[in-house]
C-alpha cells in the first residue's frame, strides 16, 4: 500500500475512493498477492491526465524496480508509446503489428490499424515516438 500511495486510505471503503485512488488500490491488491504479471484493461480510463500519468509512472516503476511484467490494454497511443517497451496492435481480433515501440509505432501502422493520417515525431523529453494526427484515411 505504501508503494502505491494508498496507505492513507487503508481504512476507507474502496467505493469511497476517487478513480485514481481506486486504480492504485487495485494495483496494491495484486502486489499483496505477489503477482509476477499484472493484466490491466484500460487502467487510465475516466482519469484526468494527472492521474493517468500517476498510474502509468507507477506501473513503469513496478516493471523496472520490482521486475513485474505488465500487460496493459490502452487506447491512448501516445501514452502507450511513451511507457511501453513492446506494443501489440490488434484490429478485429487479429495481431497486425508486434514488437518494440520504435519498430511498431509508425505512420503505416496508424493508417493500417486506425485509418489515421499521422506524422510520427520524437518526443523531445522522452526521445520516444509520438504522433500528430491530421485526418482520417478513406477506406479503399
Amino acid at each position: 500500500m505504501k508503494l502505491t500511495g494508498t496507505w492513507e486510505f487503508r481504512h476507507r471503503d474502496i467505493n469511497a475512493l476517487s478513480g485514481g485512488q481506486r486504480q492504485r488500490a487495485w494495483i496494491a491488491l495484486t502486489l499483496a498477492q505477489d503477482s509476477k504479471v499484472l493484466l490491466l484493461d484500460e487502467p487510465t480510463t475516466f482519469l484526468d491526465l494527472t492521474h493517468q500519468l500517476e498510474i502509468l509512472k507507477l506501473l513503469k516503476k513496478l516493471n523496472q524496480e520490482f521486475k513485474k511484467t505488465i500487460v496493459l490494454v490502452i487506447h491512448d497511443l501516445n501514452q502507450a508509446a511513451r511507457f511501453a517497451d513492446d506494443l501489440i496492435c490488434l484490429k478485429s481480433g487479429e495481431i497486425l503489428y508486434r514488437g518494440q515501440v520504435r519498430d511498431v509505432f509508425t505512420s503505416e501502422m496508424l493508417k493500417d490499424v486506425f485509418q489515421i493520417d499521422a506524422e510520427i515525431i520524437l518526443d523531445p523529453r522522452s526521445n520516444r515516438p509520438a504522433f500528430l494526427s491530421y485526418d482520417q484515411v478513406e477506406k479503399a
